[in-house]
């Protein structure tokens, strides 16, 4: 940067330094960091030096521009302009008549070449040639490319106010010279891409920018330098913990000399620096310094400095150590001396606001300040109760004050400040031992912080109730406090925290806003009353027993790990208990909890998670949405009548024996597990959900009552309820919602009212349901019941192997069936062939064949629609045959995994994806035409690699073979599948 940046042509050594320590360097040998100076070369002119960047400077601007931010060229992209630090009066001989017009001397526009994003720059800084007429401060950044990618798109840039000159940058040869592959001058020229910016517009923009980002924007051009060194950025010098020499600090203050403020806060030598500071800037109103030492000079001239209004001095040793500092100053107004080492400190600043002296180490302070009213004496361990008096008593101006950690302090000290600061409204007293603010009268104090004060006791709350303006009250570790009992109208936030003797907080505040109290193993009562308390937190009080509120905007009450509260909990939270408006009630963990009843309007979210010893609940809440009931596993008898519910799950209480819901919105109810369930009467008639799993003693009754009062129920799971019979089953005719039944591992015999009522059932499951004859189903394949049905579940049926095949053959239009584990499973031969299968009327029928000739055609069978299939564990199918002449053209899951004694596969599908014969011990032929079949798993296989190979041959899309634990299978198979199969992504083998 040159003299727009310093304002100083003839030192450019020294600018080339401070160029190098803006940017985060420590330039001050500049060969070393191959930043050079030099002469330009070519003619006459002005008698300036040439700037000459080097390809290391460079790269230690990169180094930098990589570890504190942005570079100046993201994307490995340069930005350098050509001839940018022109004179605005030299001449263009060198250049052509369009590079002479382009140059706007009042806005100083700069010229940047844009090729592609990609392209790699190779930037060099060369001297004018020895014969153009420019003078020597001209200088030419030559921005090439090795290679040049050229793309049939260039961005052109042009301001608003030369909207004439927009051209197409490119003519229809690409932008290549007719005569060869070079780019000719004038499609150089086209390619420029032009930047004109007002100089107030770029004073806007260069705002947003720190100091570090105003160097590299100086590096841009001469109109960018000129714009970032503007003194309306460089208000503040800001030299913290930099390695700034003196003779670079002195150039700066004397080419800034309106600067305001100054930060050498880590810098070296802080005494020579700040010295030449307040010499060389009139107008400097905020000083920071630290770490190192500050002589007696300094403190002699700050006088002089008339304009200074703030002085920051932190971890710094004032003078020698041992004689008194004295700071006088007339307009100062804000005094930080922290963590400072020094003996004796005296202030006299008649315009003085604010003092602190945080963790300073002075034994003595004299302070002379008649409007300081604000003074921080916090951790200065060694002044004594005397200085410390006299210290705040002479300011009576004072309205804060922190004296924590000031252990010296006395009541007697107390009484001083309370009769001189009338005005004092903040005071922190915290971790002073000896005080317990006997016959101390504050009554203008709005801000009493007392953490960890061991003289404080209950005898202490009468001297703070007379703080009637007391809005935050902290009483943290205090070990000795056993009881607070205060009236204090204004009080709006109160903090009681480990107070491992507190017993009882009774406490009336219209105003309070916030209660923390926590960790209070003793405390057993609390009465509070306030109009403004929202929330209020309580957790792990384990000895509370009695809660008393009157608050009529409590909302949120979280009462967690509260393990001694008993039933008269409720009343407080009940419409006539003093919360109104409660809205969410969290009681986790209260164990003493045995009969909970809430009657309230307001209560919107219950949770009563882990109380294990209730047993009766009863909650008339017409807006209650939420209730959690984990871990109470004693609950036997509930009632919610009416509630506000859209779900409720009753199945984590294994003893509920009776349960009464009315709830208008509920639309899902899960009982799963209520084994003991005998008596409930549900009244949702929104309900769609209904899961009754494993309620053993659910009987008819009950289901008739609920499928009269829910008319909606459209899932319905009765598994596991024995007690579910004829009658209950002819209740479902009132649902005629009603799409899915789950009656398995029941005992039912007759499902004669399911075929009659359930007309819209899609989903039928019958698992284990073993006193179903082989006759129970025939209404399904033979009268044409239930036509809605997609889903048939009879897995670990004992229905016998034709009432199975004769389902299968008839129900076309079902879509998912699962037989697993069926003992009377046989084969699964869906072709037609000579032997008895060819009789079975669920296969194909004989009378289907007409004669012509000696040819017998078949005629065309109706399509399945089944898409899934399962046959897991049937331990007595040997075979599995499905033909094309199965019509099976929508099947595409088959699982046949755990079928021991199954030994031929032969499957042709051609819409079969997934095909599971894994644990088939036995098979030994497979046969597979399934041209769209992506996964085979035939883990644990006793099937030989050329009958895998002749299987997948003929699968052209399967992606995921899983062959583990297949015996015959070895190593040298793998290629040998990958060649036959080419599609196949993922093999699992144990090899």
């Amino acid at each position: 940067m040159r003299e727009g940046m310093f304002g100083n042509e003839n030192d450019d050594e020294s600018e080339g330094k401070e160029l190098g320590f803006l940017l985060g360097g420590q330039m001050s040998d500049l060969e070393e960091n191959e930043m050079v100076v030099g002469s330009g070369g070519g003619g006459g002119g002005g008698g300036g030096d040439q700037w000459q960047l080097g390809v290391g400077g460079w790269r230690q601007f990169d180094q930098f521009a990589s570890t504190s931010g942005q570079g100046i060229g993201d994307n490995s992209e340069a930005f350098f302009p050509e001839k940018c630090d022109r004179p605005e009066g030299s001449e263009r001989d060198d250049c052509d008549s369009d590079d002479r017009d382009s140059w706007d001397v009042h806005h100083k526009r700069a010229k940047v070449h844009s090729y592609s994003q990609g392209c790699t720059y190779a930037i060099t800084a060369m001297p004018l040639e020895a014969g153009n007429s420019s003078s020597s401060t001209d200088r030419d950044y030559n921005v090439s490319q090795s290679p040049i990618p050229f793309n049939n798109e260039i961005l052109r840039l042009t301001s608003m106010s030369n909207d004439s000159d927009d051209e197409n940058p490119l003519d229809s040869n690409d932008g290549r010279d007719e005569e060869g592959d070079g780019f000719s001058t004038s499609k150089m020229e086209d390619l420029e891409v032009r930047m004109d910016l007002t100089d107030d517009l770029l004073h806007m923009v260069f705002s947003f920018l720190d100091h570090i980002n105003l160097c590299r924007a100086a590096i841009v051009c001469k109109q960018w330098r000129a714009g970032s060194s503007h003194e309306d950025f460089w208000r503040c010098l800001n030299f913290e913990n930099r390695n700034i020499s003196e003779e670079q600090f002195e150039d700066m203050c004397r080419r800034y000399p309106n600067a305001t403020e100054v930060n050498i806060f880590g810098a070296p030598s802080i005494h020579s620096l700040v010295m030449t500071a307040m010499s060389s800037l009139r107008n400097l109103e905020t000083l920071t310094l630290g770490k190192g030492t500050l002589g007696d000079t300094f403190f002699q001239a700050l006088a002089d400095c008339y304009m200074l209004k703030r002085l920051l001095v932190n971890d710094a040793t004032l003078g020698n150590g041992i004689q008194e500092i004295p700071i006088y100053h007339d307009r100062l107004h804000h005094l930080q001396i922290t963590k400072c080492r020094v003996l004796r400190i005296s202030v006299r600043c008649p315009q003085l606001e604010t003092l602190s002296l945080k963790r300073s180490s002075m034994a003595h302070a004299v302070l002379n300040c008649p409007l300081l009213h604000d003074l921080d004496i916090g951790s200065c361990h060694k002044l004594t109760d005397a200085a410390i008096r006299s210290a705040a008593t002479s300011c009576p101006l004072l309205e804060s004050l922190d004296m924590s950690n000031c252990s010296c302090v006395s009541d007697d000290t107390l009484r001083e400040i309370a009769l001189t600061c009338a005005n004092l409204h903040i005071l922190d007293a915290s971790y002073c031992p000896n005080i317990s603010l006997e016959s101390v009268r504050l009554s203008m104090l709005t801000v009493l912080k007392l953490h960890s004060c061991e003289g404080i006791t209950s005898a202490s709350m009468a001297a703070i109730s007379h703080s009637y303006m007391l809005e935050v009250l902290e009483l943290d570790n205090c070990s000795l406090l056993t009881s607070v009992s205060l009236e204090l109208p204004r009080l709006q936030n109160i903090r009681l925290v480990h107070c491992r003797k507190f017993v009882d907080l009774n406490l009336r505040s219209i105003m309070l806003s916030s209660m923390t109290v926590s960790n209070c193993p003793a405390l057993h009562r609390i009465n509070v009353t306030s109009n403004s308390l929202q929330k209020l937190v309580l957790q792990k009080q384990a000895s509370l027993t009695t809660l008393a509120l009157q608050c009529q905007y409590l909302q949120e009450v979280d009462l967690t790990d509260c393990e001694s509260l008993t039933n008269s909990i409720c009343d407080v939270f009940s419409d006539d208990g003093g919360c109104p408006m409660l809205k969410s009630l969290v009681l986790d963990n209260c164990e003493c909890l045995t009969a909970v009843g809430f009657r309230s309007t307001s209560l919107v979210s219950l949770s009563l998670v882990g109380c294990r010893a209730i047993t009766s609940l009863e909650l008339v809440c017409p807006y209650l949405e939420q209730v959690h009931l984990d871990g109470c596993d004693h609950l036997e008898r509930a009632s919610f009548r009416p509630v506000g519910l859209r779900s409720l799950n009753l199945g984590i209480c294994p003893k509920l024996s009776a349960l009464h819901i009315e709830a208008p919105s509920m639309v899902q109810l899960e009982l799963k597990g209520c084994g003991g369930l005998s008596e409930a009467s549900i009244n949702c008639p929104m309900l769609t959900s209904l899961d009754a799993s494993f309620c053993s003693k659910l009987k008819d009754d009950c289901l008739s009552a609920t499928a009269a009062s829910c008319p909606f129920i459209e899932s319905l799971i009765l598994m596991s309820c024995p007690s579910v019979g004829y009658e209950g089953l002819s209740s479902l005719r009132l649902l005629p919602h009603l799409t899915l039944l789950d009656l398995s591992y029941t005992f039912l015999m007759n499902l004669q009212p399911v075929f009659e009522s359930c007309l819209q059932l899609k989903v039928l499951k019958l698992q284990a349901c073993k006193y179903l004859t082989d006759s129970s189903l025939e209404a399904l394949y033979k009268e044409g019941a239930l036509p809605a049905l997609c889903e048939l579940d009879l897995s670990y049926g004992a229905l016998c192997q034709s009432a199975i095949e004769e389902l299968l053959a008839c129900c076309t239009h079902l879509t998912h069936v699962s037989l697993n584990g069926c003992l009377n499973m046989h084969d699964l031969n869906w072709g037609f062939s000579s032997g008895p299968i060819s009789e079975l009327p669920s296969i194909y029928n004989t009378s289907s064949l007409s004669s012509h000739g000696d040819d017998h055609e078949l005629i065309e069978q109706p399509n399945r629609l089944l898409q899934n299939l399962n046959c897991v564990g049937c331990q007595n199918i040997k075979k599995v045959l499905i033909p094309p002449m199965a019509r099976c053209t929508h099947l595409s899951s088959l699982n046949l995994s755990l079928s021991a004694n199954l030994k031929e596969v032969d499957v042709a599908c051609y819409n079969l994806c997934f095909l599971n014969l894994s644990n088939c011990s036995s098979l030994e032929i497979l046969k597979l035409e399934c041209p769209r079949l992506t996964s085979l798993f035939l883990q644990s296989c006793n099937i030989t690699v050329e009958a895998v190979e002749a299987a997948i041959s003929q699968c052209n899309m399967l992606e995921t073979l899983d062959i583990r634990f297949c015996p015959k299978l070895s190593n040298a198979s793998m290629k040998t599948l990958r060649a036959v199969c080419p599609s196949l992504k993922r093999i699992f083998s144990s090899l």
